[in-house]
């Protein structure tokens, strides 16, 4: 138990969450680097990303992504309020252990009208176990007793002044030893609440930014195929490993068309005895 009120230390990390701290300045030699050099190179990830987009745009025609119902998480609907009259689903199937809760606790904060305040807890929740070491390594370490990780979780959050829907939902997890995947269960969960509200979040990984006149042609072509709807988030990372090109993620999906995948097809095809 002490361990448990020990972990009371993280609720100072909450005021921290709002705010990021800025990127690092880029250095004399980085603002250099980003001369014609950069400029050459910015012009030809340009050209790519325009010669993939028809098949990009082909692609996605004939793959769709649908809607469809997921099965809830045992043991989170007989602690939750009572749930309203009108019917509600979840926009799209989650699979395993993580999507599971997810679907659980969507379904739950849907019928109690508190999603946006849910989504915000739970994301608070996951900074600050970032943000704590303490708190990391107890929502990690299942040697505590289940009574004592179930009675310092609902004290802590109960302070914190969460929602019902939250601290129930925190319980379940800390009752069945599930709470060390609260990070994948929460990044599951903002899936839900996106497609709920038509936000589309498309994950973009390429070797470099990609400028501003391609990106708003990508989020057309996805726009066009996706519906007028939705609301495109696009997600730029940067990666390396891709060697060029770019690879495109959004749900269950993913178009890979980078360099590194065109040279291991080439590689395989090259390999292939000839036949005369």
């Amino acid at each position: 138990l002490r361990l448990a009120r020990a972990s009371f230390f993280f609720l100072g990390c909450f005021a921290a969450t709002g705010s990021q701290p800025p990127p690092p300045s880029p250095t004399h030699s980085q603002q250099g680097f980003r001369g014609t050099s950069s400029k050459r190179t910015v012009m030809a990830a340009a050209r790519h990303l325009r010669s993939v987009l028809p098949q990009l745009r082909a692609r996605l025609a004939g793959s769709e992504p649908a809607a469809a119902v997921a099965q809830g998480s045992r043991g989170f609907a007989s602690k939750v309020a009572k749930p309203s009259e009108k019917k509600i689903k979840v926009p799209e199937a989650l699979y395993g252990g993580t999507g599971n809760y997810a679907s659980a606790l969507f379904l739950t904060a849907a019928k109690a009208n508190v999603l946006d305040k849910v989504e915000s807890e739970i994301n608070t929740i996951v900074e600050a176990s970032k943000q704590s070491p303490m708190f990391s390594q107890f929502i990690k370490d299942l040697s505590v007793p289940k009574e004592t990780r179930v009675k310092a979780i609902t004290e802590i959050f109960a302070e914190a002044g969460f929602s019902d829907v939250t601290k129930n939902f925190l319980a379940v997890l800390a009752d069945n030893g599930r709470l060390k995947y609260i990070e994948r269960i929460a990044e599951r969960f903002v899936d839900l609440t996106r497609a709920h509200k038509g936000e589309v979040n498309v994950v973009v990984r390429t070797v470099i930014p990609i400028p501003e006149k391609e990106e708003k042609e990508l989020k057309e072509t996805l726009q066009d195929i996706l519906g007028k709807d939705k609301t495109i988030l696009i997600e730029q990372k940067i990666d390396y490993s891709i060697m060029g090109g770019l690879v495109i993620q959004f749900g269950q999906k993913v178009f890979d068309m980078s360099i590194k995948t065109r040279a291991k097809q080439m590689e395989t095809f090259l390999r292939q005895p000839l036949e005369f």
